[in-house]
């Protein structure tokens, strides 16, 4: 193979590709980023219907990526969580509160909804140095100098190939990587509203015997509301008249936000958990869905994602500047043994979470209560949660930290 052309070829142009191309671009990396969606498609607000959150050490990352400032104005800044359980039975039903000031925080993250992050990504990749392609994703040859991406009917070169191509990813699959996981038999419902009432900036996420399901709160006097049940509850609920809909919102919120009017689109997405049993193959890596397809009950997916770019863009710097190849087994392990713990660990947790409190049966009820009362009462494990929540728990990457590589 000639020499490559790109250092890094990133397939898949989702979030987390979008921000692993620019990171590696700001460090001098010659970065080509694949999409079979166009970015027209991918640009438009209606593209994608969730709102997501922030962490500090995220937005640490997008501001290091030149993308925070243009954020900042539709960013709703987090400013307590409640969680509560709402199933009834021989233990009184528990609540918990994050404060961020138990994390020495003026706010614990920020919301921001997809067309906004998105747009914003896709405006600085325009700007960057980064080579934009859409095409069909075909065949990656790995050989020992480099690797050859196939796109349509022209073949790219680059030292390493990512893959952000989404759970499961063909491309690890086919390099050898396995997955394990499993459906939940849920569907996550997602949709925002407007509503009477302030939020004052308070998330709450309540667990019923159908899954949990969180009010995130948005900018404008809005909200989005994530919520699962299980697949049957959830098809009859997606069938549902937008008034109907709006009464089973309703009947969850409690009267909590006033009346209530939908602003946008439903949506509907299969919940499931799907972990990589590697991360790295000679010339290759997962990072994002690809690496770890998580439940969103703590709202930790994009987090996670951007906890892998920032790492693995330090390490790629760190071999670059040592004169190694960036695309060794060697430089890509120390990523892997770097990531796949924390997120294996995290993933499992919020699995097993789910589990917990997606029942009302009376053992596993008295247990998750015995649960948030302990943590309720316990100021240090309050800011353990608080600390994983912020991505400030582990070896926190430097970019993520607000250090410069």
């Amino acid at each position: 193979m000639s020499d490559p052309k790109y250092d890094v070829c990133i397939l898949g142009g989702g979030l987390v590709g979008s921000a692993m191309a620019l990171a590696l671009d700001t460090q001098g990396f010659r970065v080509a980023l694949i999409d079979p969606v166009t970015a027209d498609v991918r640009g438009d607000p209606g593209f994608d219907g969730r709102a997501y959150a922030v962490a500090p050490g995220s937005a640490n990352l997008l501001r290091a990526l030149g993308a925070w400032d243009a954020l900042e104005d539709n960013a709703q800044p987090v400013t307590g969580i409640t969680v509560r359980d709402t199933c009834t039975g021989p233990v009184p039903p528990a609540m918990l509160h994050f404060d961020p000031a138990e994390g020495l925080n003026t706010t614990l993250g920020w919301i921001v909804e997809d067309r906004h992050l998105r747009g914003t990504l896709l405006n600085r990749l325009s700007e960057s140095g980064v080579q934009c392609l859409d095409g069909a994703l075909g065949e990656v040859a790995r050989e020992t100098t480099g690797a050859a991406v196939r796109v349509g009917d022209d073949a790219l070169r680059a030292s390493l190939v990512i893959a952000c191509d989404g759970r499961r990813s063909a491309t690890a699959r086919a390099a050898g990587i396995r997955y394990v996981g499993w459906t939940y038999g849920q569907t996550g419902l997602v949709s925002a509203i407007e509503h009477d009432l302030q939020h004052g900036g308070a998330a709450h996420q309540a667990f019923f015997p159908g899954g949990p399901f969180a009010v995130l709160p948005l900018t404008e006097n809005r909200s989005s509301l994530v919520w699962s049940e299980r697949d049957a509850e959830a098809a009859r609920i997606k069938a549902l008249s937008d008034d109907a809909y709006l009464a089973e919102i309703a009947r969850r919120l409690d009267g909590r936000l006033g009346e209530i009017r939908p602003a946008g689109k439903r949506w509907a997405y299969p919940l499931g958990l799907s972990l990589a049993t590697e991360y790295a193959r000679p010339r290759l890596v997962v990072a994002g869905d690809a690496a770890h397809g998580v439940h969103p009950i703590a709202g930790q997916g994009m987090n996670m994602g951007l906890r892998d770019v920032a790492a693995l863009t330090e390490v790629l710097t760190e071999a670059a500047r040592r004169g190694e190849d960036i695309g060794s087994i060697d430089v890509l392990r120390r990523y892997e043994q770097w990531r796949r713990f924390d997120a294996t660990a995290l993933a499992l947790g919020m699995d097993a979470l789910n589990r917990l409190f997606s029942t009302d049966l009376g053992p596993a009820q008295a247990l998750r209560n015995l649960g948030l009362g302990l943590i309720g009462h316990l100021g240090g494990a309050r800011r353990l949660f608080i600390a994983e929540a912020s991505g400030r728990s582990g070896e926190v990457p430097r970019m993520l930290a607000g250090q410069p590589l």
